[in-house]
C-alpha cells in the first residue's frame, strides 16, 4: 500500500531552507521548541533524507518537544526538518506491519488508517508528531500499563549513522544501535524510515468512563483500579487546591467501542480554534489558574459519567486548540514530567504536589498516568509507577522550582522525561539515570566524534558545544 502523490509539491528532491522567522535574509533564524525556547539556526528540508542528513547535526520533525532536545547546539547552524519525507511506503493488511518515512505525521497516519480499522498501538497526547520523533522520544500514552511505549511495537529502523552509512537496525541486526535509538532523542543517528506494527480496532469511537475524584490519595487508588480494567487511563488534577482536597480532579478511562454499541457512522472531524496571538505573561498566574481549575473540576458535575466519545476528544484534547502554547506569553513555559516508582509508595504524588504548591507553582495542566514495565529503549522514560506532567510558566524562579522537584524525584528513585525537559541540571540527570553510561558507550561506538548532538545533549550529557 502506497500513499498518493502529494499535490502541489514544488521542491522535488531539492534542498531548501525552512522559511525564516526573522526575515532578515541571512538564512539564519530562531529555531524554537514548543515551550518557547529558541536558538539561532537553520532548518533544511528535503524529500531525500539520505542526502540532506550529510550536512546536519540533528534531525527534527514538527518541533513539539517542549525544551531543547530537538534544537541544535548554539554554535551549530543546521538541522534537518524531516516533514517533506512523509511517504507511506508499505502496509500488510494481514499482519498490520507498516513502513513509512520518518517525517510522516501521526495526524496523517490517523487519517489514513482509522477509517480502515487500524490505529497506532501507542499514541502520545498530540497528533502533531512525526514517526521519527515518536521513536526518538519513545512516546508513551494512556495505555502504557498495557502496551508499553511506542518502541515496543517498532520492528525495524532505517538510519543514516554518523560516518555516512545507511543501514537497517532491529533486534536481530545492530541491536545496540536499535535499542539506543528508541528513546535516544535523535543522538544515535538520523532516522530515515520506521517499520511498526499497527493495531486493529473495532471502531473509531471510544467507550469512556469518567469520575470526579476528591483528593490525590483517592485519585491514585482509583487510577490503579481503572488500569486493571481498561487499557487507556489518565487523569487531570488540580494543583492549587490545598488541604484535604489537594489533587482533586477528573479520572478518565476507556477503550475502542465495539461495533454493537458504537454509532454506525465514522466520526466526523472536530472543529478547531486557534490561539491568534501570545497572551501577556501575567495572564497565567495563580489566580487565573485557580479559576480555570475550579471551573474544570465542577464541569464534571455528575460524580460518574459513561458514554461514547470521539477518538480525538479522548486521545488529543489539546489538539483542538491550535498554537495553545501562546497562552503562556513571550517567556514561554516548560513541562516538567517525572515518573515516581511504585516503591516510593502511594503518597509520593501528594508529597510532590506539596513541594510544588509550597513554592507557588501554578500549573493549568497537570496530567497523571499509570506506567507499566520499562521498555527496550535504553533511555526510555517510563518505569512501573505514576507519571505526573506539569505545565509551568517560565518565571524568574523556575530553575529553583525544577531543582526542588528533581531533588525529590531523585530521592524517591524516579526520573524525568527528556522530551519535556528544559531546566534539569546535568548532575541531577546523571544521578537519576544509571543507564546513561551504557547509552553513551553505544553512542560513542557509532559516533566517536559527536557529529550528531543537540542543545540538550550539550547541557545534560556534556557534549561539545
Amino acid at each position: 500500500m502506497r500513499s498518493r502523490p502529494r499535490a502541489g509539491r514544488r521542491y522535488g528532491a531539492a534542498l531548501v531552507p525552512v522559511p525564516m522567522r526573522n526575515g532578515n535574509g541571512s538564512g539564519v533564524s530562531m529555531i524554537e521548541g514548543w515551550g518557547g525556547i529558541g536558538v539561532p539556526g537553520r532548518e533544511l528540508r528535503s524529500e531525500n533524507l539520505e542526502r540532506v542528513t550529510e550536512r546536519a547535526v540533528l534531525s527534527r520533525g514538527l518541533g513539539r518537544s517542549y525544551g531543547d532536545s530537538s534544537l541544535p547546539p548554539a554554535s551549530v547552524g543546521e538541522v534537518v526538518n524531516t516533514t517533506l519525507a512523509d511517504r507511506l511506503l508499505a502496509f500488510d493488511e494481514e499482519t498490520g506491519l507498516m513502513r513509512a518515512e520518518a517525517g510522516l505525521s501521526l495526524l496523517a497516519l490517523n487519517r489514513i488508517f482509522l477509517p480502515r480499522g487500524w490505529f497506532v498501538p501507542v499514541t502520545p497526547g498530540t497528533q502533531f508528531v512525526t514517526l521519527g520523533g515518536m521513536v526518538a522520544s519513545d512516546v508513551h500514552g494512556k495505555e502504557h500499563h498495557v502496551r508499553g511505549c511506542f518502541g515496543e511495537h517498532v520492528t525495524r529502523l532505517k538510519m543514516r549513522v554518523a560516518d555516512g552509512r545507511v543501514l537497517w537496525c532491529s533486534d536481530e541486526q545492530h541491536q545496540d544501535l536499535f535499542r539506543a535509538t528508541i528513546g535516544g532523542m535523535g543522538l544515535t543517528g538520523h532516522i530515515l524510515e520506521v517499520e511498526v506494527r499497527m493495531m486493529r480496532i473495532p471502531t473509531a469511537w471510544i467507550l469512556q468512563e469518567s469520575r470526579r475524584v476528591d483528593d490525590i490519595d483517592e485519585f491514585i487508588a482509583r487510577l490503579k483500579d481503572a488500569s486493571h480494567r481498561l487499557p487507556a487511563t489518565m487523569g487531570w488534577i488540580d494543583l492549587l487546591t490545598r488541604g484535604k482536597n489537594m489533587g482533586r480532579g477528573t479520572l478518565m478511562a476507556g477503550d475502542f467501542a465495539s461495533a454493537d454499541v458504537a454509532p454506525k457512522r465514522f466520526p466526523k472531524p472536530l472543529p478547531r480554534v486557534t490561539m491568534p496571538f501570545e497572551l501577556p505573561s501575567w495572564t497565567v498566574d495563580r489566580w487565573s489558574v485557580r479559576a480555570f481549575n475550579t471551573a474544570y473540576y465542577w464541569k464534571h458535575l455528575p460524580r460518574e459519567m459513561h458514554g461514547i466519545v470521539h477518538w480525538e476528544t479522548f486521545f488529543y484534547p489539546l489538539d483542538m486548540i491550535r498554537h495553545w502554547n501562546r497562552m503562556y506569553g513571550a517567556r514561554g513555559f516548560t513541562q516538567y514530567q517525572c515518573v515516581l516508582p511504585d516503591s516510593a509508595g502511594p503518597s509520593a504524588p501528594r508529597r510532590l504536589l506539596e513541594i510544588l504548591t509550597s513554592r507557588g507553582g501554578a500549573s493549568m495542566l497537570c496530567v497523571i498516568k499509570n506506567c507499566g514495565p520499562e521498555g527496550k529503549g535504553i533511555l526510555s522514560f517510563p518505569m512501573p509507577g505514576t507519571s505526573i506532567a506539569l505545565d509551568i510558566p517560565v518565571r524568574d524562579d523556575t530553575q529553583q522550582l525544577v531543582d526542588a522537584l528533581n531533588e525529590f524525584v531523585l530521592r524517591e528513585g524516579g526520573r524525568i522525561y527528556l522530551t519535556k525537559d528544559q531546566f534539569t541540571r546535568p548532575e541531577h540527570f546523571r544521578a537519576m539515570e544509571p543507564r546513561l553510561p551504557k547509552f553513551q558507550e553505544i553512542r560513542a561506538k557509532w559516533d566517536p566524534e559527536q557529529r550528531i548532538r543537540s542543545a540538550q545533549s550539550v547541557r545534560l550529557f556534556g557534549d561539545k558545544p
